[in-house]
């Protein structure tokens, strides 16, 4: 059987069919995806959560009680690695307002932020300003203890990993080519490209995303690591180096895949030992795997709760130092990260950018966290609407965050 999956090519979106497999979906949660109908979703007891589970095969067309079920139990239903928690949790501050009733801008109308949380099936949405709780809600049967898949989140905490691998003395530098750390690309394509190009989704490598073409990249290549690996070392160059934006899934794993190579430990574990515990996170989080007992999707599929999804945003923002002091990152990598590249100026080291100092990390159906350095605003957001993307979409998440941080930082 033959199941449907999804891609976005040149800013457009296409539906074609892929092989079986589990892995084979996973690559569409990477990325962009059409509008299809759906319906407003359901509060559900957790208790009940089972009962409402989905094929994995099918995530992406659950129902929307199959994603409210889905989102918070992907452990139960794929594998993953456990990323632990830290054995004393640092404890956010609060001093919350109500911004139930604020207004923001919904393009030819208005919206306040509990009408948008409804009818966008928001399950969790956290505002912190100065590292304080300014506004905090949950629904969908979600509570603050409550997982959820990040989706591409993942990317931008890949990006921060391979910092801190550069900081302990792994990598040397974003400019050392990906060769270097994967050698069993050499001869391929990949000796042209560095680090760097993968992080800005710029190597200049050939892929073709076109799920139209059943002879394409995507509908052909295999997803489980190894086979992706060498799937990847047989392409050609499309472009040089650093030239061409092309967001490229198959890269995002390999990211990952270099970053495993060179601090010789699996991302869970070391995310776990240079963030999640150091920073105080509460809970347990975990890593969804591309295969049983394999390595994590580098681009995809980190199952955390909202306080800890916000606890990421304020490391970022504090460029990567920890809440003692303590430098995890390179001094100005967070800068370096989140600077305009060449190929595309909307994108950094797998970060989506605003404004100068504006930035987010965002996963399809609503994941994101929003930065906003220069009101030292984070925004964490649990999601599970109707459309894994669309621009409308984007446009009022954007809107209402932007309201959001000016609420709790006026000028």
């Amino acid at each position: 059987m033959r199941v449907p999956t999804i891609v976005a090519r040149n800013g457009r979106f296409k539906l074609t069919k892929t092989r079986r497999g589990l892995a084979r979906p996973f690559l569409a949660l990477l990325l962009a995806t059409p509008v299809w109908c759906g319906a407003e979703a359901p509060s559900i007891d957790p208790a009940d959560d089972s009962s409402h589970f989905g094929p994995p095969e099918r995530l992406l067309f659950w129902n929307s009680a199959q994603k409210v079920a889905g989102f918070r139990n992907m452990a139960r239903i794929v594998p993953t690695r456990r990323i632990a928690a830290a054995a004393k949790p640092r404890p956010f501050p609060a001093a919350e307002v109500d911004l139930d009733e604020l207004e923001f801008d919904a393009g030819g109308g208005a919206l306040t932020t509990r009408e948008y949380m409804k009818r966008k099936n928001v399950a969790g949405l956290l505002v912190l300003k100065d590292g304080t709780i300014r506004y905090e809600r949950y629904a969908l049967g979600n509570a603050k203890d409550t997982p959820w898949v990040s989706f591409s989140v993942a990317k931008s905490v890949v990006s921060m990993l391979i910092g801190a691998a550069i900081q302990d003395g792994y990598i040397e530098s974003v400019d050392e080519h990906v060769t270097d750390y994967l050698p069993r690309l050499k001869g391929s394509s990949y000796e042209q490209s560095t680090i760097r190009n993968l992080l800005q989704m710029a190597s200049g490598v050939e892929w073709n995303e076109d799920y139209d073409d059943p002879a394409s990249d995507v509908s052909t290549a295999n997803w489980e690591t190894l086979a992706l690996y060498d799937f990847l070392g047989r392409k050609a160059n499309a472009a040089p180096p650093g030239q061409r934006f092309n967001y490229n899934t198959a890269e995002t794993n390999l990211a990952g895949t270099l970053l495993r190579s060179a601090i010789g430990n699996n991302l869970a574990t070391y995310l776990s030992e240079k963030i999640w515990i150091p920073m105080g996170m509460e809970f347990d989080a975990s890593w969804n795997l591309t295969e049983p007992g394999g390595g994590e999707f580098g681009g995809c599929c980190i199952n955390a709760t909202l306080r800890d999804y916000a606890r990421l945003g304020v490391f970022a923002m504090n460029d990567g130092r920890l809440p003692d002091g303590t430098r995890v990152l390179p001094e100005g990598w967070m800068q370096e990260s989140t600077s305009p590249s060449k190929a595309f100026p909307g994108y950094g080291y797998f970060w989506w950018l605003e404004r100068e100092g504006v930035f987010r990390a965002s996963g399809i159906f609503g994941q994101a966290i929003y930065i906003d350095t220069q009101r030292n605003v984070v925004i964490a957001q649990h999601s599970a609407r109707d459309a894994a993307f669309t621009t409308e979409d984007m446009t009022l998440q954007l809107s209402l965050f932007r309201a959001l941080s000016r609420a709790v930082a006026p000028d």
